[in-house]
Parts: structure tokens; C-alpha cells; sequence
């Protein structure tokens, strides 16, 4: 049995730790960003006030409840054990939906996918008849440089055989240390010996935006999420789509990102001064309102805007300044409702701590929050969801609750057929998207320059090549089945094939949001000439 005067020792050992990750927490420097919003902390810890806390009466209990539970626990728990459970356990009592603290390696997943940066090489890889393919290569990366191609199947890398692997278990391999080299060994079409390439490795920038001109007249900007570098991305864009008579942009499944890129997103598109969101923090001094400052970029283009259930965070704030001044119409579904400020707060060991510190609200005062559990389902609406503002137009709005769309139009859903296909698929347990994926490279490989789309023979082949893998031929060959795979293969093939433009026509004719936008695009002038069809408030279309 542990004597008192150990536990009292390891107490003190305990409680030296804890005074120990206080002040580092303190003397850290400002958090560096949020997850979709970004705001450096007003009042940075103060160390006295942490050492403070660690001499309390209530530290002191909670650092001998740790100790006796290390030493007496029928579990037995290391000390970095107890205190991670410690540290989880308090984050989670919060009841803050978004806060968590990330281990280094967590961290790193999370900086990646809100920056759309990595080490690597550059490329995107498939699994196509069994090979890690590569299916796109990014302009000026380091695998540009090394002339790898897309259709070349990775076969080995650092001398490794890549039969068997997934996509993330290559991915996984080539990427590594800036500076460092990765030794890859390719298969290309037409040359019978492998070919090696050593490629170093570099830091990679995914990015955020694809855009083209779509019905001869329409400009189409996707925002899939607000990463470093998507502003002038989607200023690019705005510059290289020539023709346009209207814009698109589409925010749908977009989940945020960096404050300042939705800020400055919203900025393109409004006035120089007019408000593009509030911050509500704990005291007076954290109240602030963010402005555009610099003129219009597309001042007199008519507008609309594409969100549904999986628009967030900074996304919707991007949705609520436009809306709010009458800038573009909003068409889709309500959006998540992420309106809560997290900061990024550096910890000792490589880890942070994400932790919700205010609230975000459009320029006309609408909360952009609708509250969640942990579990992330919704809680009841606040008496915010009731409230109700009026634009500068005149337009009547909904308040609280994530961004309410001017037009309602709800995603198409799977016929029967569909879903059967895809359920017949599964228990085959054959890849139907990757299927779909295959067939396509190899038509755009076979023929993407010269044919308008895919042929007769290849298509027919394609069907023969799903009942070859296990898919029951009742469900290929059903007539509304067949449709929906020519659907999907015809849009795959015109986007590889270098027509985007074609393949968002294509997609419209299943995309009820997409085919409204384009519909009202395609007869509107102005502005106000959007607005004028929708009478100041949210119409539902029907659900198809």
C-alpha cells in the first residue's frame, strides 16, 4: 500500500506539472486561427492568474483524486494517461460543441484541409483496375516539373511494391518532409519498361476554386472551402471567365474555413464600407464589425448564391453579407449554422486547443448560430429563429439560425432503379463511382479531344464490364438505371475531357439548385430583376 507521504510527494510532482502546462499556456503566443472564423484572443492569459489557479483548494483535490486514481484504480492508468483523460474530460463539460484539443498529428489533418496546403508532390490518385492512377496533375507543383502524367499508374514507391494499397496508403508514403525526395516508380501506356522518377518533395497549395462559363452566358465560381489563398483565387476567377452576363457562386458543402478569406470573399462582391459581419465576444471591448474596403468587383452583374446543409461557418457568412445587402439571391437549402467563433490556442507538446469564444451575426443583426450538442444534432431554436429584419430593399428576411435562402429548392433524390443499383453494387462490393471514374479515363484517354460524348460501343461495354464485376445484370440494365449511369459517365467524361462547362449543363439536369440558378440567369438583367420573382421571401419549390 502507497503511503501518504508518497501520495503527498507525487501530489506535489502532480501539481508542479499542472502550474507547468498553466504557464505555457499563458506565455503562449496569440492563437494563430479558427475553423471558419479567425480572430486573434483581446486578452491574452495572464500567468499570475494560472498559478493562482493551480494553489487552490479545488486544484489541490483535483491533483490528489488524479493521483489516487493512478495508483489505486483497478485500470491502471499511466500519469500522461490520467492526464489526458483529465484534459478530455474537461473540454468535453463544457458543453462547447467545437472545442477539442488536437494532438500534434490531429492538428496537422486540421491545418491541412482549412489551408488546402501539404508536403508533397502534387498530384491526385486514383484506384482504377486495381492501380494507383494518377488523374491529375498540378500546375507548377513538383510533380509537373518531374513530367509525371496523368494515366501513370504508381507501381512502387521507395522500392516498395504499391499492389494491394489504397489511395491513402500511398498518399501517405509519397507525401513527407519538405526538401526530402520520394522515389516512385511509374507505368505508362505505350512503354513496356517501368519508368523511376525521384521527385522532391515541396510544400503543395489544393486549390479551393473551380470556375468556368456555363449556358454560353453564365459565370460558375465553386468556393468548396475557405483555405489560404481562396480569395485571390476567386478574384482570379472572376478575371479569367470572360463573357459572363450573370454569376454563380457556389458554396454548397462548403464547411468554412479562415475568417479572413470569408471576409474578404464578401468583400469582391460589396461596397467599399458596407458591414459584412459582427463579432459578440464575453465583454464590451470584444464586440467588432468587419467592412469591406475596397470598391465592387463585379458591381452591376446580376447574382446568386448556391448553399445547402453543409454550407458553414465562414461560408455562411460570405451568404449572409451578400444577402443581407441585397447583393445576390440565395437559392438552396438552409445552411448548417455555424455562427460560433473558435480560437486556436497554442499548448505545450505540439497540441492545441480549439475553444468557441463568441458568435457571429450578418450585417442586419441575424444570428448565424443554431444550436448543437457534442453529438452535433441540433438543440431547440432560440427565440432569435423568430425574429424577423428587413433589407435595404425592402426585403423580408428570417433571423437565427444559419442562412434561410430566398428560393428553397431541395437536393434531387434516387429513383428506385437508383438505388437499387447502388445497393446491388454494394453487396457486390464492387466500387460503382470507381467504375464510373475507370470508364470515363478511358474514353477521355480513347477519344476526349475529338467526341462530343461517349460512344454507343463504350458505353455498352461499360455495362457488360459492371455485371463482369458481380453487379446483377437486372440492375444494370434497368432503362432508368442505364440513364442515370450514362448521366454520371457523360458528366465525368466532359470534365476530363476538358468541357466543364458541359459537364455543369449535364449536371443541372439532375442539380435542381443549379438548373434554378441558371434558369433565372439565363432571363434576368439586373439585380432587381431576381428579387422581383421571389416577393421578399423564401418560396419552397416542391420536392421532386
Amino acid at each position: 500500500m502507497v503511503s501518504e507521504h508518497s501520495m503527498m510527494r507525487t501530489a506535489r510532482r502532480m501539481a508542479r506539472a499542472a502550474l507547468a502546462l498553466a504557464l505555457a499556456i499563458a506565455s503562449a503566443a496569440p492563437a494563430l486561427g479558427q475553423q471558419g472564423v479567425q480572430r486573434p484572443p483581446t486578452r491574452a492569459p495572464d500567468p499570475e492568474r494560472a498559478q493562482e489557479l493551480v494553489q487552490t483548494l479545488e486544484a489541490q483535490v483535483f491533483l490528489r483524486l488524479a493521483d489516487a486514481i493512478r495508483q489505486y484504480s483497478l485500470t491502471e492508468l499511466s500519469d500522461s494517461a490520467v492526464w489526458e483523460l483529465a484534459i478530455q474530460g474537461l473540454v468535453q463539460e463544457l458543453k462547447d460543441p467545437y472545442a477539442t484539443v488536437f494532438t500534434a498529428d490531429e492538428y496537422s489533418a486540421f491545418e491541412e484541409n482549412t489551408t488546402g496546403n501539404y508536403a508533397g508532390i502534387g498530384v491526385q490518385i486514383t484506384q482504377l483496375s486495381n492501380f494507383i492512377t494518377i488523374t491529375a496533375v498540378f500546375r507548377g507543383t513538383p510533380a509537373d516539373s518531374a513530367g509525371l502524367q496523368v494515366g501513370d499508374r504508381i507501381v512502387a514507391v521507395e522500392d516498395e511494391s504499391t499492389a494491394g494499397w489504397s489511395t491513402a496508403d500511398a498518399a501517405a508514403r509519397i507525401r513527407g518532409e519538405r526538401g526530402t525526395i520520394v522515389s516512385l516508380v511509374i507505368q505508362r501506356e505505350g512503354i513496356a519498361e517501368p519508368l523511376p522518377h525521384r521527385v522532391h518533395r515541396d510544400e503543395v497549395h489544393v486549390s479551393a476554386v473551380t470556375a468556368t462559363l456555363v449556358a454560353d452566358s453564365v459565370g460558375y465560381v465553386h468556393l468548396d472551402r475557405l483555405s489560404r489563398g481562396a480569395v485571390a483565387e476567386v478574384d482570379s476567377a472572376l478575371s479569367e471567365i470572360r463573357g459572363m452576363n450573370g454569376l454563380i457562386l457556389d458554396l454548397r458543402r462548403n464547411p468554412g474555413g479562415y475568417l479572413d478569406e470569408g471576409i474578404g470573399t464578401a468583400d469582391l462582391f460589396l461596397s467599399r464600407d458596407q458591414v459584412i459581419a459582427s463579432i459578440r465576444g464575453r465583454g464590451p471591448e470584444e464586440q467588432s464589425a468587419f467592412r469591406a474596403r475596397h470598391p465592387a468587383r463585379i458591381p452591376n452583374l446580376p447574382m446568386i448564391v448556391l448553399v445547402d446543409e453543409f454550407t458553414a461557418s465562414a461560408a455562411e457568412i460570405v451568404a449572409g453579407a451578400l444577402q443581407d445587402h441585397d447583393r445576390a439571391l440565395v437559392i438552396g437549402e438552409q445552411t448548417f449554422g455555424k455562427g460560433l467563433v473558435q480560437t486556436l490556442v497554442p499548448l505545450p507538446q505540439r497540441r492545441w486547443l480549439r475553444l468557441t469564444t463568441g458568435s457571429w451575426y450578418t450585417p442586419l443583426g441575424r444570428s448565424l448560430n443554431r444550436p448543437r450538442g457534442r453529438d452535433g444534432n441540433l438543440l431547440p431554436e432560440t427565440n432569435d429563429s423568430l425574429k424577423q429584419v428587413f433589407t435595404p430593399g425592402g426585403r423580408k428576411l428570417p433571423g437565427g439560425g444559419g442562412i434561410i435562402p430566398d428560393v428553397i429548392v431541395h437536393d434531387d433524390t434516387l429513383r428506385t432503379a437508383e438505388r437499387e443499383l447502388w445497393s446491388a453494387s454494394a453487396a457486390a462490393k464492387v466500387s460503382l463511382s470507381a467504375q464510373i471514374t475507370e470508364f470515363a479515363f478511358r474514353e477521355t484517354r480513347a477519344n476526349g479531344n475529338t467526341a462530343a460524348g461517349i460512344s454507343k460501343d463504350g458505353f455498352d461495354g461499360f455495362l457488360a464490364d459492371l455485371v463482369d464485376a458481380g453487379i446483377p445484370s437486372d440492375a444494370v440494365r434497368n432503362p432508368i438505371a442505364r440513364r442515370y449511369l450514362r448521366w454520371q459517365a457523360e458528366i465525368e467524361f466532359a470534365g476530363r475531357s476538358g468541357r466543364p462547362g458541359r459537364a455543369l449543363e449535364l449536371r443541372a439536369e439532375r442539380d435542381l439548385a443549379l438548373a434554378e440558378a441558371l434558369r433565372r440567369l439565363g432571363q434576368a438583367h439586373t439585380q432587381a430583376e431576381l428579387f422581383a420573382w421571389i416577393d421578399g421571401a423564401a418560396q419552397p419549390l416542391p420536392r421532386p
